[in-house]
């Protein structure tokens, strides 16, 4: 029966592609209603597996005519040309392709080679280009990109068509748009069509502008997967270590100023995190992710000087280092210091290890940095750091970053120093986390010295 009705309605769609353009709505009607029952139909795998070019011939054809007619639409702004049937049939027709190419690669096949992605392309441009805020345009739109999702998921030549006539332009046009759909339906092409070779292109410099327009859909669309997708595909990439170009480095040096402001304009959101029912939030894992990957470009040293110099970043930290140990003393929750004996029973939350890792960030921001390592003591950031030393199964080798950052703080700076020497004679810096420090209290001329531990002398170094 499949069979018969593929067929039948072969034959009406090549009857009506012709007739759709003449005058006459019945024409129009009829057209649409053979794709509507074509649609239906492919929703099921047998008839879009016997489906023929033949098909997909004439669904091309009527939307060249639909262009053609958009196109017109847009030239002759002044007048008010109707398009409702064009838009119509667009959406319908577009529904029909998109259920044809799923799960089946010989209507991907044959659809890619008829050239589709070039006329979807520009059809959604002219799409753009409507002055038209209809439901009816933005169904079209958004129908047009579900397509081009279902073309690309798992047909690797379809993912470099799609990206070789859609990349940059597109994607920033519907990046940019609106309506919060279309976003999403974008950033489903972007990301399906992704590989190494892609990430590299989409980080270069002269492309910045659609990774910062997927982050910037984060401060929009708060429930957006994509922008933790994205910063993921950043931090392998900065956590690579292969030499980077002039040009590479000055587009992540452009990310990281991105991703700071971003940093500093969200991070209390992780506070949500102290509620149980909040543990999937989505902009507090964006939030974590981000600290992630600036945790990573501040231990690359040309981004670390950059990233030193960021307004407010380090103020940032402290401060919000400040309110999670605060809120993990108020209450017991997920940024409260627990100890397991056993070691068993492993921690399983987005936020665990979030305070190790702004410690980290701290460390990282304060290394050989005068003016940093004075501004970590103005803001009580020293006293803050020892009070996070404790082993804490919440926040894995937060001890050691913790170490680390005290130790950074306190390169070549006397006050730094007396300020830890100070609080480990009144009692408040425990004596054995400056032993794991390597370093040691000594008093001399009624002055605390804060100063490197002699090692034992032995007859071998290493």
């Amino acid at each position: 029966m499949a069979v018969a009705d593929v067929r039948a309605l072969a034959e009406q769609l090549g009857c009506a592609s012709r007739a759709y353009g003449l005058p006459g709505a019945a024409l129009s009607t009829g057209c649409l209603e053979t794709v509507q029952q074509l649609s239906r139909l492919f929703r099921e795998m047998l008839p879009r597996e016997m489906a023929e070019e033949s098909i997909f011939q004439n669904l091309l054809a009527i939307l060249m005519k639909t262009s053609s007619e958009i196109e017109l639409a847009c030239k002759d702004s002044c007048e008010s040309v109707n398009v409702d049937m064009d838009l119509l049939l667009i959406a319908e027709c577009f529904r029909c392709l998109r259920n044809a190419c799923v799960r089946c690669a010989k209507n991907q096949h044959i659809i890619r080679n008829l050239q589709f992605i070039d006329v979807s392309v520009h059809l959604i441009q002219l799409l753009h280009g409507l002055e038209n805020e209809q439901e009816l345009l933005l169904t079209a739109f958004r129908c047009s990109l579900q397509f081009l999702g279902n073309l690309a998921a798992g047909n690797g030549d379809s993912q470099n068509s799609i990206w070789k006539c859609a990349f940059p332009d597109l994607f920033l046009t519907c990046l940019n748009h609106h309506d919060v759909k279309i976003i999403a339906y974008c950033c489903m092409v972007l990301f399906t069509c992704l590989n190494s070779e892609k990430v590299r292109e989409l980080l270069e410099q002269k492309n910045l502008n659609v990774a910062l327009a997927v982050l910037k859909v984060y401060r929009k669309q708060l429930e957006s997967e994509w922008s933790i997708t994205l910063l993921e595909l950043i931090m392998a990439k900065v956590s690579e270590k292969n030499e980077v170009t002039s040009e590479e480095l000055a587009g992540l040096l452009k990310q990281a100023d991105f991703l700071a402001s971003c940093f500093q304009e969200k991070c209390q959101t992780v506070l949500r995190l102290t509620s149980a029912a909040k543990n999937e939030d989505e902009e507090a894992l964006v939030t974590i992710r981000l600290l992630d990957v600036l945790c990573e470009m501040t231990s690359n040293n040309r981004q670390l000087e950059h990233l030193q110099t960021c307004p407010g970043l380090l103020e940032t930290a402290v401060d919000i280092l400040q309110l999670t140990h605060l809120a993990g003393k108020q209450a017991t929750n997920v940024f409260t210091a627990t100890h397991s004996v056993t070691g068993e029973g492993e921690i399983s939350h987005p936020a665990v290890g979030f305070k190790s890792h702004l410690i980290r960030l701290i460390g990282n921001l304060c290394y050989k940095n005068k003016e940093n390592q004075d501004k970590v003591y103005l803001l009580d950031g020293i006293p803050l750091i020892l009070d996070n030393c404790s082993i804490d199964d919440n926040n894995p080798f937060v001890n050691q970053w913790a170490v680390y950052a005290i130790r950074n703080l306190t390169e070549r700076n006397k006050r730094n120093q007396a300020l830890i020497a100070r609080m480990e004679q009144q009692g408040l810096a425990d004596n054995s986390i400056l032993e794991n420090m390597g370093l040691e209290i000594e008093k001399r001329d009624e002055k605390l010295l804060l100063k490197s531990k002699k090692k034992p002398s032995s007859g071998t170094t290493k």
